[in-house]
């Protein structure tokens, strides 16, 4: 088939877990045998040079905001206009040197942009609550929105991932305008031709809340996986490496990687450590995020216990803003265990990239988290700072603990393959072939 794939989220500058999930939808796609197609967003991806639009790709600077008037205009012609936005291909000649960029690049055979395509549709969405119309290459089957998007692909069957309901479900720790992200899932529940999710635990919640019959929503789960020549790393050059770029030792941590957000519930993590009094640091990696301060407070108030002190003492929480994937891999490989009580969490990619490295799991009973991880994992009360820090207590003590864990996690992470993940896809992929389009009264007319 042919396939379109949205760059909504390929094109942040830091990966996040739904970037993850685009560019392994996209290289599993061309696994599979289909042709795959990326839509990206860029503002200064246009005109009708094609090696302009290559050298705009790649440069953020032509990303710059634009004045009050032309966006404006732009606004204003997106929610106007009755026909399809158009779309321009980004060829690739090699002109550019892109590969410092490789490892965000996902899986196509083409590119293609269409400026500004992700503004505009929001603003139009709130104006007209409909889906803005964008043009698709020719005999294109499917496009498959990585995210809730007000966007349709022309003349394809049209399916969208919710990833979850975390605004709604706990929408103290979001700052989505709740309001207008009801609006827009609530409209895709009904228009959509189809919804895709990743864990039966958002499954049921689509279901619950926005009404979305049985058939028309399905789970794929998500494919895990980390390239083995970051795995094959020698034990003694895996050590060196760890000293050498972060001053750990081998074994003798602990670590939560992600997004610094309210729902990964730092503050319970550093409260637990901390009153563990375990004699191993807690290592955090992740960029701050929405409400990042009020998460790292207890961390800051107490900077003593976060520093070396004159007498030598080491730290009882170390930072680190950002690693390398290479790096991350890594640190987890390294780590005595990985801590990962989250509130909720629509799949928990972390636990099984954990389970990858051969790490032990220290993660929430409730939700995604119990169903991804099972009896692979140190389960606990999210919500249980005394529960988060007896099972870091446990698993430090507990080389048979560990090594138990070790063992069923290598078992799970397995029914999360590439393969396994490609089989779901197909199944989903080959049911939808022959569905319908987009009805009557939903479509635009098109430009000539």
């Amino acid at each position: 088939m042919k396939v379109v794939v949205d760059g909504f989220n390929l094109a942040l500058e830091k990966g996040t877990g739904v970037a993850t999930y685009a560019r392994n939808l996209t290289f599993s796609l061309r696994e599979m045998g289909h042709e795959v197609h990326v839509l990206y967003g860029l503002r200064g991806a246009a005109g009708k040079n094609s090696l302009l639009r290559e050298i705009a790709f790649f440069d953020e600077n032509s990303r710059s905001r634009r004045g009050v008037i032309e966006r404006a205009r732009g606004i204003i012609g997106a929610v106007a206009s009755p026909f399809a936005r158009s779309i321009n291909p980004i060829d690739l000649s090699g002109t550019v040197i892109y590969t410092q960029f490789m490892s965000r690049l996902p899986g196509f055979d083409q590119l293609w942009n269409a400026p500004n395509l992700f503004d505009h549709a929001s603003f139009a969405f709130r104006f007209n609550g409909r889906r803005l119309t964008v043009a698709t290459p020719s005999a294109t089957d499917i496009v498959h929105w990585s995210y809730p998007l007000p966007i349709k692909g022309r003349g394809a069957v049209n399916i969208y991932t919710m990833h979850d309901l975390v605004p709604l479900r706990l929408p103290y720790t979001t700052l989505d305008k709740k309001r207008d992200y009801f609006k827009l899932v609530s409209h895709l529940a009904k228009r959509a031709d189809h919804i895709v999710t990743v864990s039966e635990t958002s499954k049921k919640d689509i279901m619950n809340i926005l009404g979305v019959p049985e058939n028309r929503i399905t789970n794929t789960y998500q494919a895990v996986g980390i390239p083995e020549a970051y795995l094959s790393l020698a034990p003694r050059a895996l050590k060196a490496e760890l000293m050498g770029a972060f001053r750990l030792e081998y074994k003798k941590y602990f670590l939560f990687f992600g997004s610094i957000e309210p729902k990964k519930n730092i503050g319970r993590i550093i409260e637990a450590h901390l009153a563990s009094n375990a004699d191993i640091p807690l290592v955090i990696v992740g960029a701050q995020a929405w409400k990042a301060d009020q998460e790292l407070k207890l961390l800051k108030h107490a900077a003593p216990t976060n520093q070396r002190s004159n007498d030598g003492l080491k730290p009882k929480v170390i930072q680190f803003d950002y690693a390398t994937f290479p790096q991350l891999v890594n640190l987890i490989r390294g780590a005595l265990a990985v801590t990962f009580p989250s509130l909720y969490e629509g799949f928990g990619l972390p636990i099984l990239e954990a389970m990858i490295c051969g790490t032990p799991v220290i993660t929430s009973n409730i939700g995604s988290m119990l169903e991804v991880a099972g009896d692979a994992a140190i389960l606990v009360d999210p919500y249980s700072t005394r529960e988060i820090k007896q099972a870091m207590i446990e698993v430090a003590r507990n080389p048979d603990l560990r090594a138990d864990m070790v063992s069923r996690g290598a078992i799970v992470a397995k029914r999360f393959s590439y393969e396994a993940y490609q089989k779901r896809l197909d199944a989903l992929y080959s049911r939808l072939a022959a569905a319908p389009v987009a009805s009557a009264t939903d479509l635009v007319p098109q430009r000539a």
